[in-house]
């Protein structure tokens, strides 16, 4: 059953994602060589409670922490750690979520710690692309599997591989809503976009195979060539004048400047 949300609902949701986008650009000021991923996460938890709402991550399936913090060859739903300590040329993918006013925001990007390796930092820029790629697809009458096939198209032919196992979704009072929003497949196929669906679209791309292994934790996902991976999403709605993200970029991209990807 795929929701569609009212224009009041979408208002709403664009306050939770704004509050994701400002709290990714506060952990942003501390992404530097040194810090721990669970130092990140007290630094978020505290902003969204700061700002009156709940991190929707917490508990969420029993998920321990309220960010996901995952380095290099670590996929997705890394765990924060005090032992995971970022050093110069890491990259880092933080997934953020926030409940407020009864709405789920969610959004991720992939942030490099100091100077990082030209081919890494490649991959990063192809995968947010391909992001903006699959946002521009999200047109109200096309299908799903339009945003779907043209994030694979473009990253496949930048040489690199799709995750398959680990996909995006619709989104509203609940994080996980119908429809699944994979990151492959063919275009003209899967549900139509209809006026009010809200959906995240979080392109999980590898420099090498799309093979993921699962970690005994129970979360974290990585590349089973230990190869780097990159992950950016963001919160849209289909509208009739064209897709709007709800997220942002924008707070975290003022903190980076020219650093940012």
């Amino acid at each position: 059953m795929i929701y569609l949300k009212t224009d009041e609902e979408i208002e709403l949701m664009r306050e939770a994602n704004q509050l994701v986008g400002k709290t990714l650009g506060e952990v942003a000021k501390h992404i530097v060589p040194g810090v721990s991923t669970l130092q990140l996460d007290k630094i978020a938890e505290e902003f969204i409670r700061d700002n009156g709402a709940v991190p929707a991550f917490l508990g969420y399936g029993g998920f321990p922490n309220s960010i996901c913090a995952s380095v290099n060859d670590q996929v997705v739903h890394g765990i924060p750690s005090s032992k995971m300590i970022l050093k110069e040329g890491d990259v880092i993918s933080v997934d953020c979520g926030t409940i407020l006013n009864g709405f789920v925001g969610d959004s991720a990007y992939t942030f490099c710690v100091g100077e990082v390796a030209p081919e890494v930092k490649k991959l990063l820029k192809a995968t947010k692309d391909s992001l903006y790629l699959g946002i521009q697809c999200a047109v109200e009458g096309h299908r799903l599997g339009d945003i779907s096939n043209a994030i694979q198209t473009y990253c496949e032919s930048q040489g690199y591989s799709v995750v398959r196992e680990l996909v995006g979704h619709g989104i509203g009072r609940k994080m996980h809503e119908e429809p699944e929003v994979p990151n492959y497949g063919r275009r003209g196929c899967g549900p139509l976009l209809r006026n009010g669906m809200c959906i995240c679209i979080e392109p999980m791309i590898n420099m090498g195979s799309k093979n993921v292994a699962f970690e005994k934790d129970g979360w974290t996902v990585r590349t089973k060539d230990r190869k780097p991976s990159a992950h950016f999403e963001h919160c849209i709605a289909i509208r009739p004048d064209g897709p709007q993200i709800l997220s942002s970029f924008k707070f975290l991209e003022e903190v980076l400047g020219e650093n940012a990807i």
